[in-house]
């Protein structure tokens, strides 16, 4: 069960990259050219008023291994459904993560039904576990699943020398990618900006957590690529930088926004409840 929560972990913790958009697929950005710096700013602002997107990621996550997948998700109210295939030195297959009702569901992987006498989904119930039972939401991987992975776009504002590298499409849409460094200190010096003080505190939040976030990575700074379309929304996002474990590669393209997510739990009869679990080995 230990490497289940892993590879949890690893999928979650790819909520947390890029801005989100899609964009017309005919024709070139009909908005007149902006500078880099302003252009970045512009996509990360409308990035605050998204609430649901599809997205698709490809990349290696360090001391993990390389993963590939797309997931759903709604921020609110919150709701969550990914597909993902992760492969490493242990692990070799697909596994399904949902997230809803404050439960997350963990599935999909033929070795853990093995070990849940024919089960096919875990349930982690953080009310039902509670503070003593020794886990919390961000020890299994669920802690950034609330974030809106709009938050790690605007990071990009920070970088000091952010330029315009050309025009390409992706998926259909024609964009213009823009490409900077920027460090954990820009990063937290982004959390300054008075405007998203007084504006957004949940956004502020969600920032503050992928910065500890990349802090326990071991990055000091990252390479990000981003390509806007024209209608100034984030198309595709890659971040790149040296870890501690290895190399963090990880681009986010995405399908569509601001359209209905529909997540159901599993059928209870397919699913071992940990809680029920855990009570179930104190009484023995």
């Amino acid at each position: 069960m230990r490497s289940s929560v892993g590879v949890t972990g690893i999928a979650v913790l790819l909520l947390a990259g890029g801005a989100v958009g899609c964009g017309a697929k005919d024709g070139a950005a009909k908005s007149p050219e902006m500078e880099p710096a302003a252009a970045v700013a512009e996509a990360a602002k409308n990035a605050d008023d998204i609430t649901s997107f599809r997205y698709r990621l490809t990349g290696s996550v360090p001391g993990e291994g390389k993963i590939d997948g797309e997931a759903a998700m709604s921020v609110k109210p919150l709701a969550m459904s990914m597909k993902m295939s992760v492969q490493d030195k242990t692990t070799d297959g697909q596994v399904e993560i949902r997230l809803i009702d404050k439960a997350m569901y963990l599935g999909g992987n033929a070795e853990m039904t093995k070990e849940m006498d024919g089960k096919s989904w875990i349930k982690f119930d953080m009310s039902a576990l509670g503070e003593d039972s020794g886990l919390s939401m961000d020890q299994l991987g669920a802690g950034e699943a609330g974030k809106n992975p709009a938050a790690d776009s605007t990071f990009l504002t920070g970088s000091k020398d952010v330029k315009k590298v050309g025009t390409e499409t992706v998926d259909g849409v024609e964009t213009t990618h823009y490409k900077g460094t920027v460090s954990l200190d820009d990063l937290r010096t982004t959390l300054k900006d008075n405007n998203l003080k007084d504006k957004n505190k949940e956004s502020r939040e969600q920032r503050e957590k992928s910065i500890e976030q990349y802090e326990k990575m071991g990055l000091d700074s990252m390479t990000m690529d981003m390509w806007i379309d024209g209608e100034h929304h984030t198309k595709q996002f890659r971040m790149r930088g040296d870890a501690q474990k290895g190399p963090l590669d990880m681009t986010i393209t995405f399908l569509d926004y601001n359209k209905p997510v529909k997540v159901t739990a599993p059928p209870a009869k397919d699913t071992a409840d940990l809680a029920e679990m855990m009570k179930g080995a104190e009484q023995g």
